[in-house]
């Protein structure tokens, strides 16, 4: 069984999250989701989600993509990550392209490109205008 990780936010969730779990899923047979915490968005990324982890948890779990969802705590729980859950393929949006090719050691590492047209940022900035 080929098993595939994702990281992310996840919040305000739209159809380019759909797209990028769908292709992610592709690349293997077993997708785990590791969903930044509310504490870990609040404190590393300065980032207010409008959802609590629970409430994004539960709409993740509920796309067909999606085998299990797992707290991402920190940015260096990847490597550990990667190992507890025998991962062959990191998955991550090519914003960040070339950030996590530390984890090419332990498994491959692909970056997808994200739905140009849409972004929960922007979201939040047009829902501001009204």
């Amino acid at each position: 069984m080929k098993r595939v990780i994702t990281y992310g936010t996840f919040d305000l969730l739209h159809y380019g999250h759909i797209n990028i779990l769908r292709r992610a899923k592709q690349l293997g047979d077993y997708l785990i989701v590791a969903l930044s915490t509310d504490e870990f968005n609040w404190n590393m990324k300065q980032k207010k989600c409008y959802f609590t982890y629970e409430e994004r948890k539960q709409l993740l779990e509920a796309i067909r993509y999606v085998d299990l969802v797992i707290p991402e705590k920190n940015w260096e729980q990847k490597v550990s990550d990667v190992k507890e859950y025998h991962i062959d393929t990191f998955v991550i949006g090519d914003d960040w392209k070339g950030k996590f090719d530390f984890l090419k050691d332990c498994c491959d590492v692909v970056y997808l490109p994200r739905t140009p047209e849409i972004s929960t940022t922007q979201i939040k900035c047009d829902l501001n205008k009204e």
